[in-house]
């Protein structure tokens, strides 16, 4: 029985956005309330015939669920030896690397290693269109394009 042992690297998606702007919605509807209702005697008295209450409601509820749903999804990419998988608690894409023709890093005119318009396109022997993976998506974006320039040196000699 021999025991192969696989070198994975694994970037899990970055979930920032999600978190910073479900922040920033729950706390603008607080402060709207806050401001919005009225102060009578030392008490507090919510005017519910706000529209507008309802609409930051919505966006709060709307915010929320998408940051739930793409914390259940978990999401992330694996590299391996061979292969790099695409992975979430749904389903898998694979693509091994003697699949690849040739993969393309994108370059900026600054050469910012942080700028969220880089891009890496992959070109695949039986699919047509191109495997498109935005660094900034995930989290240790520098070490992920490292990765993939490593990778697209490998690929270039074979």
């Amino acid at each position: 029985m021999s025991e192969e042992k696989v070198d994975r690297k694994i970037f899990k998606y970055n979930m920032s956005f999600y978190y910073q702007s479900t922040i920033i919605y729950i706390a603008v509807f607080v402060l709207y309330i806050l401001i919005r209702g009225e102060f009578i005697e030392d008490s507090f008295i919510l005017i519910t015939k706000d529209p507008i209450i309802y609409f930051f409601a919505i966006i709060v509820f709307i915010s929320v669920v998408s940051l739930l749903y793409n914390l259940y999804k978990n999401r992330h990419l694996e590299i391996s030896d061979n292969a790099i998988s695409f992975i979430n608690r749904f389903k898998t894409k694979t693509f091994k690397y003697e699949d690849m023709i040739r993969i393309k890093i994108s370059r900026n005119k600054k050469q910012s290693k942080r700028n969220p318009l880089r891009l890496i396109r992959i070109k695949l022997k039986n699919r047509r269109r191109l495997v498109v993976v935005r660094p900034s998506d995930y989290e240790n974006a520098d070490d992920l394009l490292k990765v993939f320039d490593d990778l697209r040196i490998r690929i270039e000699k074979v």
